[in-house]
């Protein structure tokens, strides 16, 4: 609690990013609670809304791109050890989370940079599995870039739209209660998504 009062006392566009970038790598720093109290205040006129989305894209990039890099050229061994090692579990870090997101990049493609930025403990690992099946890296940006600056659009909506009725000392207990109500509506559009993308893939094979 102390660490996000003191976010929020200091919320600027280089904290931002420096914790976008966080989130998308391997440091546990969810956006619910960085960008929701961004736009929160570009309401109040203290900050741009579309630069907090821009800023908090960029950041994801960065910390996308680390990953990716990682899953790259460290390959699944080391992957896996850095997961199981105590520095992996201080981050919330394990294989079988690892291997989770590597499911999910194999069920979904490529498209998975995309809709995995909306699924929660997905979203900051997709990237390495990305990085393993030696996506191309500027496919792999353009999808990250896509899916994280709509994943920031949604928090940042309803930053804006809870600064009209919730007063700031009542911020973070809000952002809990509404955060889970927008990841089952999230989650329930990205499995409708990938039914169709699925079906769609089943259809083509099936006529081919």
């Amino acid at each position: 609690m102390e660490i996000y009062q003191f976010i929020l006392e200091h919320l600027n566009y280089g904290w931002i990013w420096f914790l976008m970038l966080l989130e998308s790598t391997v440091i546990p720093v969810p956006s619910e609670f960085v960008v929701p109290p961004a736009a929160y205040f570009a309401a109040t006129g203290h900050l741009n809304v579309w630069l907090v989305i821009l800023a908090a894209t960029l950041g994801a990039d960065c910390g996308a791109t680390i990953n990716y890099f990682a899953g790259r050229y460290l390959g699944r061994p080391i992957i896996y050890k850095f997961a199981n090692s105590r520095w992996g579990h201080l981050c919330l870090l394990n294989q079988e989370k690892v291997e989770k997101s590597e499911r999910y990049f194999n069920d979904h493609g490529v498209v998975a940079t995309l809709t995995g930025r909306f699924v929660p403990v997905i979203r900051h690992l997709i990237s390495i599995p990305a990085g393993m099946a030696r996506m191309g890296y500027w496919k792999f940006l353009f999808y990250t870039t896509v899916g994280a600056g709509l994943w920031h659009c949604v928090l940042a909506a309803l930053g804006w739209y809870l600064q009209s009725i919730v007063p700031q000392e009542q911020l973070y207990e809000s952002l809990g209660q509404y955060g889970e109500y927008i990841k089952i509506a999230i989650l329930s559009i990205v499995g409708i998504v990938a039914v169709v993308l699925i079906g769609k893939h089943l259809l083509k094979k099936k006529q081919n």
